[in-house]
């Protein structure tokens, strides 16, 4: 008995604790919300609200059902019922992707003091167009599938690659952000390439230019920077960064919107750990790029670029 009356005074002793630190949280508040006007910090104090990576996901979830039909479907996809599904799909995204364009449009109108652009009729006519290039993106990404499948051993069928390939994942994704990205859509392609980023490890700008037959093999650390050019059936290795050279400090407004990146041209193999810099490196057709090598000048046509064998030691 004693005991459980020890107990609850101990209890109604932290509770009086916990109170009293409590009670020192207003002036801390007051501190925050002061600190939130400063100039020098980044808020979004505003009643156009910030952009939200929710409904990305979703738009990309959607995406995958539209251009994989039956892969990614909720339920059962048969002619019976394509007309249908594919209907409800189609208006499902069309709503969602509008929304979230238009939403992006108002944001930059508001938070930049933009001139308007009406918003909402340039949110569906963009969206359409996103909508009408889906046959002609499926298409590219075939030859991406068709490309991995003929180059992975380990690959037993084309629908283990759709399912479970990080490399077609991030590729699907960048294909349709890069079609927004030409569309003149501000920050939305970067959300989408940000969320396949975070899931597969590849990191591929929405600026770049990459032509059919791509194959990312494994995945894990790619990085494709804004300006890269990438010809045809060219495949890479986990670990590349097709990047730009070190730059000075106000980089940012000086060197936007120009060539930083290099250009890989057709047929090009490079292996793992391989960094390519600077916008004005090119790595000419049917060159082989070998595993951790650094390159920062150009490479001539039908070339092996290899490290020399490094001295082993063995304790």
């Amino acid at each position: 008995m004693n005991k459980k009356k020890s107990d609850r005074k101990s209890c109604e002793i932290d509770a009086d604790v916990r109170i009293q630190f409590r009670g020192k949280l207003p002036p801390v508040t007051d501190r925050i919300i002061k600190n939130s006007d400063d100039p020098e910090c980044f808020t979004h104090i505003n009643y156009e609200p910030v952009h939200s990576s929710r409904p990305v996901a979703q738009i990309i979830d959607k995406l995958r059902e539209i251009l994989f039909p039956g892969y990614f479907s909720p339920e059962k996809l048969d002619p019976a019922n394509m007309q249908y599904s594919m209907g409800q799909a189609v208006s499902s995204l069309f709503d969602l992707l509008s929304g979230q364009i238009i939403h992006i449009l108002r944001h930059d109108c508001f938070r930049y003091d933009k001139q308007c652009v009406e918003c909402e009729n340039l949110g569906y006519e963009t969206t359409l167009k996103v909508l009408d290039s889906i046959p002609e993106i499926r298409k590219i990404l075939a030859t991406d599938i068709l490309a991995t499948y003929q180059g992975d051993p380990a690959a037993n069928s084309h629908d283990e690659i759709i399912f479970s390939y990080p490399g077609i994942y991030a590729i699907m994704v960048y294909r349709v952000a890069h079609r927004i990205f030409e569309l003149g859509i501000p920050l939305l392609p970067r959300i989408m390439s940000e969320h396949a980023h975070s899931l597969t490890g590849v990191d591929i700008h929405p600026g770049a230019e990459i032509a059919e037959s791509f194959v990312i093999d494994h995945g894990t650390g790619v990085v494709i920077g804004e300006t890269t050019k990438i010809g045809k059936n060219v495949r890479i290795y986990q670990g590349v960064t097709l990047g730009a050279l070190s730059l000075p400090a106000d980089a940012g407004n000086n060197f936007r919107g120009k060539k930083r990146h290099p250009t890989i041209e057709d047929d090009v193999i490079i292996y793992s750990g391989a960094t390519i810099l600077g916008g004005d490196t090119v790595i000419g057709a049917r060159t082989v790029i070998g595993g951790n090598v650094w390159i920062t000048e150009s490479v001539p046509s039908d070339t092996k670029v290899l490290l020399k064998t490094p001295e082993l030691i063995y304790k």
